[in-house]
Parts: C-alpha cells; sequence; structure tokens
C-alpha cells in the first residue's frame, strides 16, 4: 500500500506541474507581392486596350466548354504565382440577342449567383478616364468564388464582362491580402481602358 501510495505521489507531482497547454493562433503564410507595374493588354481579336500587371500572362480562350464562344475575343489573364485569374468575355452590343439591357440584366445575375457565400455584393459605378467607359464593379464579400466582377460598356457597341478566380477553395481569411492587390490592378484597368475606335 505504501508502494502504491508512492507512485501516486509521484505522478500526481509530475502532472501538476505541467503548463496549461494553449493552441497557437491560425496563421497564414505571408505571401510576397510584386512590385506595381504595368504593360499593355492588346489582343488581335479584342477591340479595346488597357494597361494590366507585368505579372499576368495573357491566355486566349478559343472554346467555352468545348464550343466556339459568341466572339473571338475570349480571353484569361493568367497570375500564376497566385493562382489566379481574370476571365474576360467581349460581346459586341445589337438589338436582338445582345440587347445592352440583357448583358447588364446577365452580368447581374452571375454575380448574384454568389448570394449563397457571399456576406455582401457592393456595388460601385465605373467611369475610365474616357467618357465612354463606363460599367459597374462588384466586390462580393464572404466566401464566394469570385471575389471581384465587372462589366465595361459604351452602352452603344461594346461590352465587357470580367471576374477573378482563384484555383483554391474560397477563404476570405487567407484571400482578402490578394483580393486587395489585385483590386488595385482592376481599378487601373478602369481608368485606362479605351474602345478601338477612340485610339484614333
Amino acid at each position: 500500500m505504501k508502494y502504491l501510495s508512492f507512485i501516486f505521489i509521484f505522478v500526481f507531482a509530475f502532472t501538476s506541474c505541467s503548463e496549461d497547454f494553449t493552441p497557437k493562433p491560425k496563421a497564414y503564410p505571408k505571401i510576397v507581392f510584386p512590385e506595381k507595374a504595368y504593360k499593355e493588354f492588346v489582343v488581335e481579336d479584342c477591340p479595346f486596350v488597357f494597361e494590366m500587371p507585368k505579372y499576368g500572362e495573357i491566355v486566349s480562350n478559343k472554346t467555352f466548354f468545348g464550343e466556339l464562344p459568341d466572339s473571338p475575343c475570349w480571353v484569361d489573364i493568367v497570375f500564376k504565382d497566385f493562382a489566379g485569374t481574370i476571365h474576360l468575355s467581349y460581346k459586341e452590343v445589337d438589338e436582338d440577342k445582345n440587347a445592352i439591357g440583357v448583358l447588364m440584366d446577365d452580368a447581374h445575375k452571375m454575380t448574384f449567383k454568389h448570394t449563397i457565400k457571399a456576406e455582401y455584393i457592393e456595388e460601385k459605378r465605373i467611369q475610365g478616364r474616357k467618357d465612354n467607359v463606363q460599367g459597374l464593379f462588384y466586390d462580393v464579400g464572404g466566401d464566394a468564388a469570385s471575389a471581384l466582377q465587372f462589366y465595361l460598356t459604351d452602352y452603344e457597341d461594346h461590352f465587357v464582362r470580367g471576374a477573378l478566380y482563384f484555383e483554391t477553395a474560397p477563404n476570405v481569411d487567407s484571400l482578402r491580402p490578394v483580393i486587395d492587390f489585385f483590386r488595385t490592378d482592376l481599378l487601373h484597368m478602369f481608368d485606362t481602358f479605351e474602345w478601338e475606335e477612340s485610339l484614333n
């Protein structure tokens, strides 16, 4: 019995002196961002130009889910270091299938499909340096698949829709610094955007 008491006291003495375990807070790896620098976006099939980040690469999409898109100007700007892509699609405005009201409504519907995961969707008007470059910028909060979406138009002939996606599960806590970084690039794009007839 004395032996059992001794073991009990010995075990109790060592376990009672341990420090309480405090888990470390959840953290994400530090992201090193490149210096902001821009180059001209020029694609033969696209009737517009703008300044895009130098750390992005233009990839033209000839098919969309195995089919030809409405316009050959169906382009991605890929950011390999961030596993991110800005998808751009262009449509020529006409009074039949691509009426401006229909295109704007489609862009709105596509953005608001994210309301299931979105905490909020904030709309901001876009006015480029040129009077004929206008549109809407959607800032989608929460764990939505695409946090930044937009459309640009001249309301007569041209319509461009864009969305930023990442090749990862949406997590606003880890993606917030990257989303903020690319928001600045999109604002620069809107400011420098020009339709081709404005270039002459």
